[in-house]
């Protein structure tokens, strides 16, 4: 059987930390963060917008802008668990409520963003250590749904890669 394939790209800058990591990334630092999804699909759309296509290139985009740029471009990705590094966020007044709402709607959610941080910054917070491997899962469980949606079944989400350096990839790809 044939496949199509199709890939898009975004770039992101945004900081973290591995608080359990044995060498320098615990500490403070950023990356620019390349996400690239797949798609795939057995046939192209046969009319519409999205004809002879698996999924529009510029519809792929929008979600991945909306669902990973928006959150996370140029703020501090964070784990729920990281005590330290939430209490250097919360603000001065009420730091232990807030980092008590940040962690149930993490639990609820799967994530929690915010800006009512101590600098006013954009945190984004997840519930596991913020590597390039966990991102990549984590963003392909965000963007399953709304690929399929957007291109109205048609594609199927195959796997997504997150670069955090232009040496180091991590891929999620469930089988």
């Amino acid at each position: 059987m044939s496949t199509f394939r199709v890939r898009r790209r975004i770039e992101i800058d945004a900081g973290h930390r591995i608080m359990t990591h044995g060498s320098k990334c615990r500490n403070l630092h950023g990356h620019r963060y390349v996400v690239e999804v797949e798609c795939e699909a057995s046939h192209l759309h046969p009319s519409g917008e999205q004809t002879d296509m698996v999924v529009d290139f510029g519809f792929l985009k929008d979600e991945m802008m909306r669902l990973i740029d928006a959150p996370c471009d140029h703020g501090f990705i964070a784990a729920s668990a990281d005590a330290d590094l939430l209490a250097l966020f919360a603000p001065e007044d009420g730091g232990e409520e807030w980092v008590k709402a940040i962690r149930a709607t993490v639990a609820a959610d799967g994530a929690a963003l915010t800006t009512e941080t101590r600098m006013g910054t954009k945190l984004y917070v997840v519930p596991f250590q913020p590597t390039a491997e966990c991102l990549a899962k984590h963003w392909f469980e965000v963007l399953v749904a709304p690929v399929r949606k957007r291109s109205d079944a048609t594609a199927r989400l195959v796997a997504v890669r997150v670069w955090e350096t232009p040496n180091c990839m991590a891929e999620y790809a469930p089988a």
